[in-house]
């Protein structure tokens, strides 16, 4: 007698990959981590400011011949013209942005493991970042217990904050 096969969960990796990789490849992602890993590719302090919209591809131009060739004469010898990679800067870091798209490209390329970006072009809108969580207040009473132990502190003021100060980075 045949026991009935047992359907078990699947991960949500193998269900949902399909879909996000057909979306990223219509951005001109050839993966997914260009995007998830930005940070670790361009670094912290322009991660901070950029975030990748898309890959721009040249469309080959048709020959005479009916074949097809790459547009332009940045190819690699093989007939293939480089990328534009898109990213999404906020307004005032813009400037800053494009004086290191040389370093951007470099560090793209690096991560791909092949030169595929030629050039940076930047789109000035809003990041799109999860909202942070709302700070913390500090504990009154831890506040009024290193206050208490700053009495050469004239300024009440002051005498405040640096204990406000204290509170956060015993918290932290």
């Amino acid at each position: 007698m045949n026991k009935p096969s047992r359907s078990f969960a699947k991960p949500l990796r193998d269900l949902v990959g399909k879909a996000i990789g057909d979306s990223f490849r219509r951005q001109g992602f050839a993966s997914a981590e260009l995007v998830t890993r930005w940070t670790e590719i361009v670094g912290a302090d322009i991660a901070a400011r950029s975030e990748p919209i898309k890959i721009q591809w040249p469309r080959p131009v048709a020959t005479p011949a009916g074949g097809a060739t790459a547009a332009g004469g940045f190819g690699q010898g093989i007939g293939q013209e480089l990328g534009t990679l898109v990213l999404r800067v906020d307004g005032p870091s813009a400037i800053e942005i494009q004086h290191l798209a040389d370093i951007i490209c470099e560090r793209v390329n690096r991560f791909l493991g092949w030169r595929a970006i030629a050039r940076v072009s930047l789109r000035q809108a809003p990041l799109r970042r999860p909202s942070r969580k709302a700070e913390r207040a500090a504990d009154p009473a831890a506040v009024a217990r290193l206050a208490a132990t700053l009495p050469d502190i004239a300024d009440d003021d002051l005498r405040q904050a640096l204990a406000r100060l204290g509170a956060a980075v015993k918290r932290g």
